[in-house]
């Protein structure tokens, strides 16, 4: 017979025996002990793994031996489901060091880009004007069909280590080591001098100096031959903008426009605007100014006195006018209150206004039958008239930023194209009218004025008071070195 030893501690003395009856029992018991654990954490994990999937949106799939993992849901645009068709994330923030890595190194295109540029589109090819060219009566209406609101990479951005002289990639450095992008327009040189925002830049015809006026009170004249400042006059006031019509120099500033003939020396102050005048513009035989108020004075010029003498003054705006525009017998206005009105040059009343914008209304252009309208709410609408002569919008270009200027021009080989100057410190050129983008201007700051010159010279002045010369390329080049 044999002994059964016991185990002096009671404790475990249930499963330590030399019986095979209680050595088996023990061993059950050890099983279903492991198992009611095994199932307990089981049941832990799908209870957070519900509370994790309910407070942050997770999806989980079942792996090998009952392992739960979790894994974030990512929605994947159409264009980019299967094959790691998505853009890395490090790479945008400049940090990627995988090579290769499973990821895309580069932007995906947009819904609407296209490489096709139109080149021989009908319709736009109207006279030269300093802004844009005027109404020719043509009817082409197919705004934004070829390519446009193209998708730009992330890339396209000017290096801020070499904007300081302290880059050390070379060209090795993925963000751009000059002022432009494009390979139709070349920077002729910079003129610095003013040191604040540039607001108005007037060439007039016939002359060589070149005249700008900055909110640092002053006017500078430059010549246009050596690119040198040779003058500089201190007006004690901030300059709100700056035209020239025949010989007279006109410059806005708060309740006073000044006039100067550049040919015979004489000057003129015209009292009447209420704080800033922030947009001057000539229409037939009157001087039109857009003032802070809201309202816009008339004078009109009398050749027996050599001066300016005040005809009207239109009113219906309720905030400051901040831009206008004379064509095809119209004045065109654009104010703070988000209106375009229209006004006839005939008996100077308003004829329609315009409410589509939802924010100010900053920069407006002719171009052939068209209206150009831009507004800091993002946007350039296309207006056309309709049966009646009302104006409505027919096509309406989408910028990621609020729009700050517009100016026409043509380029070297007469095609028609937009400057349009956005608050991200950046002047992109479309062709028109597809608004494919074929180039881009940068700067350390908004670029709030733009002016045409002769012989395929445009000026941009931005908010650090830098003016840049800039020359239509006749043959492809590269972009421009500062």
């Amino acid at each position: 017979m044999s002994r059964r030893l016991r185990d002096p501690n009671p404790i475990t003395s249930n499963r330590v025996n030399t019986g095979g009856y209680g050595q088996m029992v023990a061993c059950v018991r050890l099983k279903d002990r492991s198992y009611f654990r095994s199932s307990l954490r089981i049941q832990r994990q799908k209870e957070r793994a519900r509370q994790i999937q309910k407070a942050y949106g997770f999806r989980f799939e079942r792996r090998q031996q009952a392992s739960l993992r979790p894994t974030r849901r990512v929605d994947r645009p159409a264009a980019a489901k299967g094959s790691r068709q998505e853009v890395c994330s490090y790479w945008r923030a400049g940090r990627c060091n995988r090579n290769p890595c499973q990821f895309l190194h580069r932007e995906l295109p947009g819904p609407g880009y296209s490489n096709k540029r139109v080149a021989d589109e009908p319709g736009f090819a109207g006279p030269s004007h300093r802004r844009g060219p005027g109404f020719n009566g043509n009817s082409s209406n197919n705004w934004g069909r070829f390519g446009g609101n193209r998708t730009v990479t992330k890339t396209e951005k000017v290096c801020r280590y070499w904007v300081d002289g302290s880059c050390s990639h070379g060209d090795k450095c993925r963000y751009l080591h000059c002022w432009s992008n494009g390979d139709s327009f070349s920077l002729l040189t910079q003129l610095d001098g003013h040191e604040m925002l540039v607001t108005g830049i007037a060439l007039p015809s016939g002359s060589d100096k070149l005249y700008t006026g900055s909110k640092d009170e002053t006017i500078r004249l430059w010549d246009c031959a050596s690119g040198q400042c040779t003058s500089v006059l201190n007006l004690g006031a901030e300059v709100g903008c700056v035209i020239s019509e025949g010989p007279w120099l006109l410059v806005g500033m708060p309740n006073l426009v000044k006039a100067w003939n550049i040919e015979t020396n004489a000057d003129q102050s015209l009292s009447g605007p209420i704080g800033q005048v922030y947009s001057l513009v000539v229409g037939t035989d009157l001087l039109f100014a857009g003032t802070q108020d809201g309202s816009i004075l008339a004078w009109r010029y009398s050749a027996a006195t050599n001066c300016f003498e005040p005809a009207a003054s239109l009113t219906g705006h309720t905030l400051g006018v901040v831009t206008l525009y004379v064509g095809a017998n119209r004045l065109y206005s654009g104010s703070m209150d988000k209106s375009i009105k229209v006004w006839s040059l005939d008996n100077l009343q308003c004829i329609q206004t315009l409410t589509d914008h939802t924010s100010v209304v900053m920069s407006l252009i002719c171009w052939d039958q068209f209206l150009l309208s831009c507004s800091l709410d993002n946007t350039v609408k296309i207006w056309a008239a309709v049966e009646g002569g009302n104006l409505e919008v027919t096509y309406t270009h989408k910028e990621e930023h609020g729009v700050l200027a517009l100016c026409g021009v043509h380029d070297a080989e007469a095609k028609p194209v937009l400057l349009c100057s956005c608050n991200d410190s950046a002047l992109r050129l479309y062709d028109l009218p597809s608004f494919t983008e074929r180039g881009k201007i940068f700067a350390k700051q908004e670029i709030r004025s733009i002016q045409i010159g002769q012989g395929g010279i445009f000026f941009t002045g931005d908010g650090t008071g830098q003016v840049k010369v800039w020359k239509w390329s006749t043959a492809p080049t590269t972009a421009a070195m500062s």
